[in-house]
């Protein structure tokens, strides 16, 4: 029964939330770190947690988080650093402009994406991919002379291919497994995890396309994106054209710091390049020179498809080796995402760096510099994940889902209904299947005409809902793309959005099929 408890931590919950995002934004404009441990620190108190165990939720949080990103990231930005520097990103960024071509360049890149998520984690996806994404849209302004970052029409060119590779690693996240939700939601709900793969990639295609070119066309009108310069690989120059002074991104620095920070050395865009951290290079160590040739295009791939390789590899082996075989172990130790992105970036350091004539000095300088902007990133993720855990810990997401039970509604609608309130409240897209499903369950199993597969599915739907302030992902994207926290809920929140309720559409449609 709901009771006047359940009120209060609802009331708590959106007042917290509420909170982080005026200090974030109002006049105070107080860096995003300690904005959370604040609105973290205010949440458990007034739930009733009490001094020591806010306290312990908050720091198991940002732990818990860090655990599973931070080593992560900071394989990725790594190997993304040496992909950049190299030339290889500029190889991949050509490739893809002279196949795909400037107008189906979102469709190409959402392709991509779909194809790079299906064995990957979310956040593998963004540090593989986001650089080259990056790449691609600074090489298209400079070969067509958009200044500012825009076209003709006013859109932002790094929002107009990163949102479509965003929406394909965010949908693939939410129903294709071998992802943890995915997972969980299919153990739960007894469905099959063939049929679930099948048609999870059908309803993925026209959820991608809707969330990504499309709503990119349009969202990146009115958004604004300044990735941080040591993420975008722009030194090498474009044949027929002299590259420009403000090469790193084409613009001046913005008032996108709703941090409360100045434009910084690690920040801006308007500086001349220097031999600092921030790079990790001279302006004169391009990829282009004869000493220096940047790798081939075979090269590049093997580099940066290898740890897909490995933990699609993973996955094929759980299901076609039985249990306790040399080979499945094998498997599982090399498809671990660490050991995965660890061989890769060991493989990089040969094909993007000693392979092209660097010393082992050089190599180490410019993977080390990769980590320069994911220290900001870190922080303000792992307090993300801080207040995700203090809003799991007060009871909140019981709260929410003992008022979903109640509602009487269709099990499908019921299984996306419960995963988006858990998702709102916690901010995480496995907390919210991994609750959801369990609520859904025993509805689903007094329901025998309701299919599993589409339960499972409308549970994923629901768990990547409007990502905001208690959600990891989002200071990711945000620190990423270098937005202010308002043009991240009008992009990235949005986007979200859109591929809950086009992938809960698409659910219900083929509910009449299947």
């Amino acid at each position: 029964m709901w009771t006047t408890t359940d009120t209060r931590l609802v009331i708590t919950a959106a007042a917290s939330v509420a909170l982080v995002i005026v200090l974030i934004t109002s006049r105070l404009r107080l860096h995003a770190f300690p904005a959370l441990m604040t609105g973290s620190l205010v949440l458990g108190l007034v739930a009733g947690l009490g001094p020591s165990k806010t306290v312990g939720s908050f720091t198991d949080g940002v732990g818990g988080t860090l655990g599973d990103v931070g080593v992560v990231l900071g394989l990725g930005t790594m190997l993304g650093k040496l992909l950049a520097d190299s030339g290889g990103a500029d190889l991949l960024a050509d490739t893809l402009l002279r196949r795909s071509g400037p107008r189906m360049l979102p469709w190409a890149v959402a392709l991509l994406a779909m194809v790079l998520g299906i064995p990957l984690f979310f956040e593998i996806g963004v540090v593989l991919v986001l650089p080259i994404v990056f790449t691609v849209a600074v090489r298209l302004d400079r070969e067509r002379g958009h200044e500012g970052g825009r076209d003709e029409q006013g859109r932002s060119t790094i929002l107009r291919v990163g949102i479509p590779a965003l929406a394909g690693l965010s949908a693939l996240h939410a129903f294709i497994p071998p992802h943890p939700g995915p997972l969980v939601a299919i153990d739960a709900l007894k469905a099959d995890l063939g049929q679930t793969l099948l048609v999870g990639i059908v309803l993925a295609v026209p959820t991608v396309a809707v969330a990504g070119p499309l709503f990119a066309h349009y969202a990146s009108r009115w958004a604004h994106a300044e990735p941080p310069a040591s993420l975008v690989r722009t030194a090498a120059p474009v044949p027929g054209r002299q590259p420009s002074a403000t090469a790193d991104t084409g613009r001046q620095p913005s008032a996108t710091a709703d941090t409360g920070r100045q434009p910084s050395a690690t920040a801006d865009t308007g500086r001349q390049p220097s031999a600092t951290a921030d790079t990790g290079r001279q302006p004169s160590a391009t990829a282009d020179t004869a000493e220096h040739p940047p790798p081939g295009l075979t090269a590049t791939l093997a580099t940066i498809l290898l740890p897909v390789v490995l933990m699609l590899l993973r996955t094929v082996a759980d299901v076609v080796t039985p249990d306790g075989s040399g080979v499945r172990a094998v498997a599982e130790f090399v498809g671990e995402p660490v050991v995965a992105l660890l061989l890769a970036l060991l493989l990089a350091t040969w094909t993007f760096g000693f392979r092209r004539g660097l010393s082992g000095s050089e190599v180490s300088s410019l993977a080390a510099a990769g980590l320069v902007p994911a220290a900001s990133i870190l922080v303000i993720i792992g307090a993300g994940g801080g207040f995700k855990q203090v809003l799991v810990d007060s009871g909140i997401g019981d709260s929410l889902a003992k008022a979903a039970t109640g509602a009487g509604i269709p099990v499908l609608l019921l299984a996306w209904f419960v995963a988006v309130l858990i998702r709102l409240a916690t901010g995480s897209a496995t907390v919210a299947t991994v609750t959801a499903a369990g609520i859904v369950a025993p509805v689903l199993a007094a329901e025998p005409s309701a299919s599993p597969v589409l339960a499972a599915l409308a549970v994923g739907a629901g768990s990547v809902f409007f990502s905001h302030v208690n959600d990891a992902g989002f200071w990711l994207v945000r620190e990423y793309f270098g937005m202010s926290v308002r043009d991240t809920f009008r992009t990235w929140s949005v986007m979200e959005t859109l591929v809950s309720v086009v992938g809960l559409l698409a659910v219900l449609a083929a509910s009449l099929v299947v």
